[in-house]
């Protein structure tokens, strides 16, 4: 299972849109797009960081680079 983690964007601290938690869970997560999909090239597609919500299970999605994830002490 995956480790509990902390998140932030700059200086600004992550929490669950819908709980306010601020403990998730890590996952990749693909962007397929139907093109790609129709020529199969799913493959190719880019991907984001998803975080999911430790206490409700909402998935944040996050496409750039400036995420920081810090462990969360259990």
């Amino acid at each position: 299972m995956a480790k509990p983690v902390h998140a932030q964007v700059g200086e600004k601290k992550i929490h669950c849109l819908i709980c306010e938690g601020d403990t998730f869970r890590e996952r990749e997560v693909k962007l397929n797009s139907t093109g790609m999909e129709f020529f199969n090239l799913a493959w190719a597609n880019g991907s984001a960081t998803g975080l999911i919500c430790w206490s409700c299970g909402y998935v944040h999605l996050f496409a750039n680079g400036n995420l920081s994830l810090y462990r969360a002490s259990a």
